[in-house]
């Protein structure tokens, strides 16, 4: 599939700390051609923090896609009937929005963004960043790993003398990693 034709729901959760990481990734994606729909959770869309104004991360989303970002549930709801996309990411995908996904609730214009598109039997790919990965969120990690379609970016620990249980995608590995689920395959080494 070439990338200018790949529909890509590019989904933001509040780990704000990586704001500023993860959102080049998007906008090196808006400038190789994919088709980029933004979708941002509650949190993430209205709460400005030391890392930025809320307000300053949705208009770069929206300068990257051409196009509004997706801030409510209703808004979200289409995606599988309509058939939007052809993958989801969810970066960054917190332990919150980990244990929403690996419990079934839908309460988010993310969860359900990842809900809708899986009713396609379509990837979602997960960008983990969540300060106990290897703590409360580890159960929510493996559950999801075992599920069909769910693909995760390599991550790995970021401060582990700081902050043992805290684990971080390696977010310029993004595009591989969708690359990679849209052909079925997962991206090794998961844990880099």
């Amino acid at each position: 599939m070439e990338n200018q034709r790949i529909r890509v729901g590019f989904a933001f959760c509040g780990s704000f700390c990586t704001f500023g990481q993860v959102m080049p990734q998007l906008e090196k994606l808006g400038e190789k051609g994919y088709d980029l729909y933004p979708i941002f959770s509650t949190f993430a869309a209205s709460t400005d923090t030391r890392f930025g104004p809320a307000s300053q991360w949705l208009q770069r989303a929206e300068k990257a896609a051409g196009r509004p970002p997706i801030l409510t549930i209703d808004g979200a709801e289409p995606i599988g009937p309509q058939n939007l996309l052809d993958v989801v990411v969810v970066a960054p995908c917190t332990g919150n929005t980990l244990g929403k996904l690996a419990n079934g609730i839908t309460d988010t214009p993310v969860t359900m963004a990842v809900k809708a598109h899986l009713r396609n039997e379509k990837p979602v790919v997960l960008a983990v960043s969540t300060n106990d990965a290897l703590g409360a969120a580890g159960r929510n990690i493996g559950q999801l790993l075992n599920c069909r379609n769910l693909y995760f970016v390599p991550m790995g620990q970021d401060a582990p003398r700081k902050k043992p249980r805290s684990v971080v995608a390696n977010f310029s590995l993004i595009e591989e990693a969708v690359l990679a689920a849209l052909d079925g395959q997962q991206l090794q080494p998961i844990l880099c």
